[in-house]
């Protein structure tokens, strides 16, 4: 999804923060970039990437990787890492990528993106927090800003243009001629780079989340064992995370010396069950390809199965069974997952996402009445049960039941493109035309492209004119009111280009 130049070009981050404490100095501000603009820069690269087809919005993957990061996102507002300002202003959105390269990396904006094949690789909670809290404290140290402002020359849009056009090469090696030229873009890469002092600072300000926010500090150095052992081995592009981010003997020592003599001899915390599943489900939709699903799906039945670990086992089923599903194998999945329920029994958060899984399987089997009786009981306020719920009502014809709970959530969650897309589906089979148009114009405004979202509220305004007296008046007057205002939004989209 993203090339190392990319994440060279993007890994940066936002305006000045003044922290709360003396506890770390900054190294500098670069305040030639505004917020404002640093968003709207942000907004839009990540319109690019919100059509890239390695895009995932998988709810289940989603919600975990979410846990993690808003305890660090709290953790920064209380060691006033993060100011209000930046906390306002900025997405602080995560988007997952369909790639099995390991990798994350953070855009203008307070945009961050993670690849599945990092969420695939790293074996604790702890340690995938340890990359999320490095690529927060990037944004929050204002490194983007800062990289941008060094290079006064350089318009903020010509940045914009320098990413779209790492994005199109990572699709087609010829692109790369077209948009950058080779020489410009080395150099470029070179002077966008973040210095070692920018990563030895990210280093030490995520390191200093990893507590508060309720992790392990030792994540952070065994995440950099891990791509030591990377970087000696198999750096061969499938960890580009290596080159965006190097590792220094520097940097490894600072990390192991801040641990505390006690914990230092403290093993790093096991993975949970909870964790290995969401890691296997990770390396599952990554499209490995058919014959690696057929070795996974097999696993269980391997001799070694029996001798590991208990969230090694987990792992092992939960990939089997969901392979088995995608492969259109019911009859396999169901048995796997029998397993796998009877391996997480008595733990929680593991039975949710085995509960999850099942009502996926049923789903995808056509059984839409057994996917409803699987969903985790009095969890329709979540976002992966709200949406399997809705998806099997649908194929019920009895989608009005989810109407009300879809409301509720776009009302708390007035950005997620996914809810009102399945919003406008709802709508439709309820016989309400009209909601249905405007719930897609706003699940394509949530993603930027107001050039759609314009097209369809102008499709409503057609609907409700045709409509007459029938029409729905209050809906019609909303979407006249959010057709101005994308209408504004677009002619503002078209003057940066």
């Amino acid at each position: 999804m993203v090339t190392s130049l990319v994440l060279a070009l993007a890994s940066t981050a936002i305006l000045p923060v003044r922290l709360a404490h003396a506890q770390l100095p900054t190294l500098g501000d670069g305040s030639e970039l505004t917020t404002s603009g640093e968003r709207r820069l942000g907004d839009r690269i990540i319109r690019e990437l919100y059509r890239d087809p390695d895009y995932i919005d998988d709810a289940v993957l989603s919600e975990y990787v979410q846990s993690l990061w808003l305890p660090l996102m709290a953790a920064a507002r209380k060691r006033g890492e993060l100011s209000p300002e930046l906390d306002e202003r900025f997405a602080w959105e995560i988007l997952l990528g369909r790639d099995r390269s390991v990798n994350a990396f953070a855009l203008p904006g307070g945009y961050l993106g993670v690849h599945l094949g990092l969420i695939g690789v790293v074996t604790s909670r702890d340690e995938l927090a340890s990359v999320l809290a490095h690529e927060l404290s990037h944004v929050t140290q204002r490194h983007i800003s800062r990289l941008i402002a060094q290079q006064s020359k350089q318009t903020p849009l010509l940045l914009g243009a320098m990413i779209l056009g790492a994005l199109a090469a990572s699709k087609n090696p010829g692109a790369a001629q077209a948009m950058v030229v080779g020489g410009q873009a080395l150099a470029m890469q070179t002077q966008l780079n973040f210095s070692r002092d920018m990563e030895r600072e990210a280093d030490r300000v995520g390191y200093g989340l990893m507590e508060p926010a309720g992790f392990a500090p030792q994540g952070f150095v065994s995440m950099f064992d891990k791509l030591q052992q990377a970087n000696r081995i198999n750096d061969n592009g499938s960890w580009p995370y290596l080159r965006s981010h190097p590792l220094t003997t520097q940097r490894m020592a600072d990390m192991q010396s801040r641990l505390p003599p006690g914990k230092a001899q403290q093993p790093v915390p096991a993975s949970t069950q909870e964790h290995a599943m969401a890691s296997a489900r990770a390396r599952v939709l990554s499209n490995p390809g058919v014959d690696t699903q057929r070795q996974w799906i097999a696993e269980p039945a391997s001799t070694g199965f029996a001798g590991q670990s208990a969230a090694r086992k987990a792992a092992i089923l939960y990939a089997s069974a969901l392979g088995s599903s995608q492969l259109r194998d019911a009859k396999s999945a169901r048995a796997t997952w029998a397993l796998l329920e009877a391996q997480v029994r008595g733990d929680l958060p593991a039975q949710r996402l085995a509960q999850l899984l099942k009502a996926e399987i049923e789903l995808a089997a056509g059984d839409a009445d057994a996917a409803i009786a699987a969903l985790p009981a009095g969890a329709s306020d979540h976002r992966p049960e709200l949406l399997l719920r809705t998806r099997a009502l649908l194929k019920l014809g009895r989608s009005g039941e989810v109407t009300g709970a879809l409301q509720t959530w776009i009302a708390n969650h007035p950005r997620d493109a996914t809810v009102w897309q399945l919003m406008a589906t709802v709508w439709q089979a309820n016989g309400q035309p009209l909601r249905a148009v405007r719930a897609e114009a706003e699940a394509h405004a949530t993603r930027y492209d107001y050039a759609a979202a314009v097209d369809r509220f102008k499709a409503g305004q057609d609907l409700a004119k045709r409509s007459g007296a029938s029409a729905d008046h209050f809906e019609a007057s909303i979407i006249d009111t959010r057709l101005k205002a994308m209408e504004s939004l677009l002619r503002e989209q078209a003057a940066e280009r």
